[in-house]
């Protein structure tokens, strides 16, 4: 008996039936290998119904977005002021000047709104950026636009620290921030302005697409805004009955406000300044809206590395900014875990099934985020490449869960409680 055994089992036969290996090894006496086997069948079976599961509870969190995107495709927010339109500050911080620099500026000078300045700020004279807005100021001469050198290190954030020298320079009552590389268009100002106008708004935010360069790193990055980031958004504006946060896209205030939390030197540690700066209004009681208006922003040329590299500071932010937020992002791995049941359940009918209504469900998802709530039109020309976004999306949120190590403008920093401490 001991030499037939081995013949039949899985590992030697052709195609030898599982239960008959079983079969064989208990007549056998080889009770060990039983036991391994059954421990064996019993772990995959686990498995199975664990992926599974998490695939239900993502398909779930996928119709979520739907429904979410849904409403706020819905919605009406368009609002002419009661009165004459508010002025308007436009803080600007600069570091370095890219390629698009200029043209994102520039679309901030072509608003169709009466009264409005922007200040820009940089931290040393000798900053490519300050060529560019010297430009800006020859060609737009009836524009108020300044310059302003912000040459105080007032903590670790550096964009922070200069909005916090920019702000007591501003004229007016409402102000607004956006990225140096956030690009509007001429009714940007007008829409952000009559929907800040109810008392009971602190803030208003923006959503915003990203325009990939021809690298394979920028268009995933870009598809894990459109498809990734932005249901992330809309899903927990609806979970949490509205925004808790801000988006550095856009973040427009009273100045009253800013006040009440302390100003800007409040912030200045945070890595993740909008959305400390959203959080800490929200708390006064007051509505953070989510804009009707979505921005854009161009996605460096990164190669891979620089990808990843990025992938893991947004990653670390999100960790140490919303903890329970991030821990939930592990069911919002729809097709990975579809696959997973699929792999695990040995290729069941149910497995099938569930990996068939998954990929539906996430290419829905994606369409109706790309196409028809940011009308990124280059990026759903990339959704070839979602079910590889996805795979690495779960690589990242692993990396993310290890290490307080970030690099941000070519600095490392440790994150503790969300705050920056230099290395």
């Amino acid at each position: 008996m001991e030499t037939w055994i081995p013949e039949i089992r899985i590992f030697h036969g052709c195609e030898p039936d599982p239960r008959l290996s079983h079969l064989a090894a208990c007549a056998g006496g080889d009770g060990a290998w039983t036991m391994a086997a059954l421990m064996h069948l019993g772990m995959l079976r686990l498995l199975a119904v664990i992926s599974g599961s998490a695939t239900v509870a993502s398909l779930a969190y996928c119709l979520l977005s739907l429904w979410a995107a849904t409403r706020f495709l819905g919605r009406s927010l368009d609002r002419a002021p009661s009165g004459d339109w508010p002025s308007l500050s436009v803080l600007k911080p600069l570091k370095g000047a890219d390629r698009e620099l200029y043209e994102s500026l520039r679309s901030h000078c072509l608003q169709d709104y009466p009264q409005y300045e922007i200040l820009f700020g940089i931290t040393e004279t000798n900053d490519p950026a300050a060529h560019v807005v010297t430009k800006l100021i020859e060609e737009f001469p009836e524009c108020k636009l300044k310059l302003v050198t912000c040459n105080k290190r007032l903590g670790a954030n550096g964009k922070v620290s200069t909005l916090a020298q920019l702000a007591p320079l501003a004229s007016h009552e409402i102000l607004l921030i956006n990225d140096s590389d956030i690009r509007v268009t001429p009714d940007y100002l007008r829409t952000i302005a009559s929907e800040l106008q109810p008392t009971q708004t602190g803030m208003v935010t923006c959503l915003y697409r990203g325009l990939a360069a021809r690298t394979l790193a920028s268009r995933l990055e870009a598809l894990t805004i459109s498809t990734d980031f932005v249901p992330g958004v809309l899903a927990a504006s609806l979970i949490e009955g509205g925004l808790h946060f801000g988006l550095g896209s856009t973040l427009a205030f009273r100045r009253r406000q800013l006040q009440a939390i302390g100003g800007f030197e409040a912030i200045v540690d945070y890595l993740a300044d909008d959305y400390e700066l959203g959080r800490r209004i929200s708390r006064q009681g007051l509505k953070v809206e989510l804009s009707s208006a979505v921005v854009e922003t161009h996605i460096p040329a990164y190669d891979l590395a620089q990808f990843v590299s990025h992938q893991l500071r947004w990653a670390r932010t999100i960790r140490t900014s919303r903890p329970g937020g991030y821990a939930g992002l592990v069911l919002t791995f729809t097709l990975p875990w579809a696959v997973a049941a699929l792999i695990f359940a040995r290729g069941a009918a149910w497995a099938w099934f569930l990996f068939s209504a998954a990929l539906s469900v996430r290419v829905c998802v994606a369409i109706a985020s790309c196409r028809f709530v940011l009308e990124d039109r280059k990026t759903f020309d990339s959704l070839w490449l979602l079910p590889l976004r996805d795979f690495v999306a779960v690589l990242v949120w692993m990396g993310g869960l290890v290490g307080n190590t970030v690099v941000w403008r070519g600095k490392k920093f440790s994150l503790k409680g969300g705050k920056l401490r230099p290395l």
